[in-house]
């Protein structure tokens, strides 16, 4: 890396050319520039200003210090989706004037997003739904408590430091990184709105920033009735519900009520153990919680829906596409050859169309991550998934995706709550030396020569509920309905 000088008023700092993008193809419009020197690695950054304290604001300045400031974005400010549309409309139309240099930029283009999983997921989203062409790969700097996905590619669950070495140090590496292709997972739940919510649809706060209100276009749904509401979204890494999910909600509603006990990640990770030991003490001999208790679990297999059969003594299920969860423990660890043999299980990588799902009896059972190899109850690889919830022992459950934890009501009559889970295309992501992900065909990957085939059980990515989706395409909602409502503070937004 060899930085220039640059004079910002008083201030000379060095600004990384390597990275750089000029002024007019960041500003719509603007007249062709002709440069000394393409950059090799151009890049956008996102940053979710409010995460980890002051350390997202912090990370904006330095940043803006290296690089062109206007390529570096205040998530706090504006959403990813109108910055990658009106960057990449403005690339085509240089692109169409002859310019070399927006040729290669959009060819070479790559992300940087800073946040907590939530923050790195709404980009993902975006990214997906916006088709861009080529798909850029997206690199995470962890920044809250989580960090799930910024460790599950290398680099780290600590919050990385934000002075000019620091974040020089990251872009080095970032030179370096490897693309990744990671398999992207469509959520699609239907519910009737209890008369007692407050939403219609739900209000902001009531599910995770990732689920979007949509309208259903299909006659033949038996769901499509008055009163009802379906809604879409995505994930990467995990869809997890019961116990474990109930700490995660508990532990964002303390932040939110008091968001200055919240500024320290040592201390937000002390917070969470104290609020899940409490949780287990409260749920002993609960057995209302217990995920038999609440829902039946399907997988489909051979394009059929059959039955998973779940322990009674489950109280929290993790649909798993990634090798960390709650902080960077893998609760399907390394099955045996028996298991593989037996189970009829394949490896588990990132890019095969399968989810590891897996079960905890409670939060003693989870600590059995803690032990070299530990697990939590293997249940299924699956490709589809499907969650039904009848009228039962409970009001309401809890829910999460990708470290955005909702409280979900439960049917009060005999109407059915249905969760289902699909694969849905894929991402690029960037991963660096110490990546915990693997993928099929990567050399590195241990038995890498598994094709994946068996995760398709014929299906096809498109055909699930075709006529469900206007415009006969599916898509995670992120970037034409995604809206920061004025009266929530991203700060909550991990």
């Amino acid at each position: 890396m060899e930085p220039e000088k640059e004079n910002n008023g008083d201030q000379t700092y060095e600004v990384c050319k390597e990275f750089y993008i000029p002024d007019y193809i960041l500003i719509p419009d603007s007249e062709v520039q002709v440069l000394a020197k393409e950059p090799d690695f151009p890049v956008l950054v996102f940053i979710n200003s409010k995460s980890g304290g002051q350390l997202g604001g912090d990370l904006i300045k330095t940043y803006r210090q290296l690089l062109n400031k206007l390529q570096v974005f205040d998530l706090g400010e504006e959403g990813p989706d109108k910055v990658l549309r009106r960057i990449y409309a403005n690339l085509e139309r240089l692109k169409h004037l002859g310019d070399h240099l927006a040729s290669k930029i959009k060819e070479k283009l790559r992300l940087i997003v800073a946040g907590g999983d939530g923050t790195a997921s709404w980009l993902l989203g975006v990214v997906s739904d916006l088709k861009l062409d080529p798909l850029p790969p997206i690199a995470t700097v962890p920044l809250v408590t989580g960090n799930n996905l910024p460790f599950s590619f290398g680099w780290g669950k600590k919050n990385p430091g934000t002075d000019l070495q620091a974040v020089k140090g990251f872009l080095g590496q970032f030179k370096g990184a490897k693309e990744m292709k990671v398999d992207s997972w469509h959520i699609i739940m239907r519910m009737k709105i209890p008369e007692h919510s407050a939403c219609d649809p739900l209000a902001p706060l009531e599910l995770p920033h990732a689920m979007h209100a949509f309208k259903r276009v299909s006659d033949s749904d038996s769901l499509n009735v008055e009163g009802y509401h379906t809604f879409r979204g995505g994930f990467w890494n995990y869809f997890s519900m019961g116990m474990d999910a109930q700490v995660s909600y508990e532990f964002h509603s303390e932040r939110k009520r008091n968001p200055e006990k919240f500024k320290n990640q040592l201390t937000n990770q002390q917070t969470y153990a104290k609020l899940g030991f409490s949780q287990f003490i409260a749920n002993i001999g609960n057995h209302s919680r217990n995920i038999a208790q609440l829902a039946k679990v399907k997988i489909m297999k051979n394009g059929n829906w059959e039955e998973l059969h779940v322990p009674r003594s489950i109280q929290s299920i993790v649909c798993l596409n990634l090798p960390s969860f709650s902080g960077g423990f893998n609760p399907w660890g390394v099955p045996s050859k028996l298991s593989f043999r037996n189970k009829d299980y394949t490896p588990p990588y990132v890019n095969d169309a399968l989810l590891e799902v897996v079960g905890f009896r409670d939060a003693c059972h989870g600590l059995v991550l803690l032990a070299p190899n530990g697990h939590g109850t293997r249940l299924a690889q699956a490709r589809k998934i499907r969650f039904e919830f009848h009228k039962g022992a409970a009001e309401n459950t809890y829910m999460r995706i990708d470290g955005e934890p909702w409280k979900q009501p439960l049917p009060a009559d005999d109407d059915t709550v249905v969760v289902e889970i699909s694969h849905l295309g894929q991402v690029n992501m960037l991963a660096c030396g110490r990546c915990k992900a693997k993928c099929v065909g990567d050399p590195l990957s241990p038995e890498s020569s598994h094709n994946g085939e068996s995760s398709h059980d014929g299906e096809d990515d498109a055909d699930h509920g075709n006529e469900e989706w206007q415009g006969g395409s599916k898509k995670f909602g992120a970037a034409e309905t995604f809206k920061i409502p004025d009266d929530v503070d991203i700060a909550h937004f991990s």
